[in-house]
C-alpha cells in the first residue's frame, strides 16, 4: 500500500485531553517517524508535531481522531511524493 509523509500539527489546549491524545498516537505508533513536543507556558497550551509515514486514509484518521479530542486543534499538511 503506498503511503505518504505528513506533518500533523497539534495544539493542547486542554490538558484534560492529554491522555487520550497519548493513547491515540500510541495506537498508531508504527506509522510515527518522530515526535516533538513544545510547551508554551505563557499560552498556557502545548504544541506538537507528528511526523508521520502512512496511507493517506490513516493520515486523515488519526488527525480526525486527535481534532474531536476537547480543546485539541489539528491538521496535517503532506508531501507531494508518495512511497
Amino acid at each position: 500500500m503506498e503511503t505518504r509523509v505528513a506533518v500533523i500539527a497539534i495544539i493542547v489546549e486542554n490538558l484534560d485531553s492529554t491522555d487520550k491524545l497519548n493513547s491515540i498516537l500510541h495506537e498508531y505508533s508504527s506509522f510515527i517517524v518522530g515526535r516533538m513536543g513544545i510547551p508554551y507556558r505563557q499560552r498556557k497550551l502545548n504544541i506538537i508535531s507528528i511526523v508521520i509515514d502512512a496511507p493517506s486514509d490513516d493520515i486523515n484518521l488519526i488527525t480526525g481522531q486527535i481534532g474531536r479530542l476537547p480543546g485539541v486543534t489539528a491538521k496535517a499538511a503532506f508531501s507531494n511524493i508518495g512511497g
